[in-house]
């Protein structure tokens, strides 16, 4: 099991348990302000619960826990509760790039610290169990929160595509951000 303790987080495995609340923050809870601000020019496709369990990233995160093979996604625990997630996905895997995310489920853990300390204890997770020379996260110009996340943590602004995303009618750029292993090195 990976468990890893911060100063205000858990990040663990996530458990057959854990998959009814994550699909009731991302469908079916009446305040969702996360989908807001977590790429909201590609809202969630809609799936019954047992699509949700069997389908895509989940399910093969679940089928991880009984291995050794490195996570995909991890809860993130607050308070002895799920508030939220990290998770990864390749870029182009032939290179070693990949991007890194985090979405906090409940806004009343958001500006306290929950997501600094979550996102820290999983980029050093990512460094620690995958072969890679950066890590790195993709959003958008409006999400000024996960800019300055990332920032916090050592990354840097790597490259903005302007006007590249569309939110609510009005475009905005796509900003990519990232650090390199021996940058992370040098801070940790």
């Amino acid at each position: 099991m990976v468990y890893i303790r911060g100063e205000k987080v858990i990040l663990r495995d996530i458990t057959e348990e854990d998959v009814k609340e994550i699909y009731y923050w991302k469908y079916e809870a009446e305040v969702r302000e996360h989908l807001n601000w977590n790429a909201p020019y590609h809202p969630p496709k809609p799936m019954t619960l047992e699509e949700f369990r069997q389908f895509g990233r989940l399910a093969d995160n679940l089928n991880r826990v009984v291995t050794d093979k490195v996570r995909l996604e991890l809860v993130i625990e607050a308070d002895g509760k799920l508030i939220g997630t990290v998770g990864w996905y390749w870029v182009d895997e032939s290179t070693n790039w990949l991007n890194n995310g985090i979405a906090i489920y409940d806004s009343s853990y958001w500006s306290g610290g929950y997501g600094t300390d979550a996102f820290r204890l999983w980029t050093n997770y990512i460094f620690e169990n995958i072969d890679v020379e950066r890590v790195g996260i993709s959003t958008w110009s409006g999400n000024e929160r996960m800019m300055g996340l990332a920032k916090k943590i050592g990354m840097m602004e790597e490259g903005r595509i302007r006007k590249a995303r569309v939110v609510n009618g009005k475009y905005y750029d796509s900003v990519k951000m990232g650090v390199l292993r021996e940058e992370w090195c040098m801070q940790s």
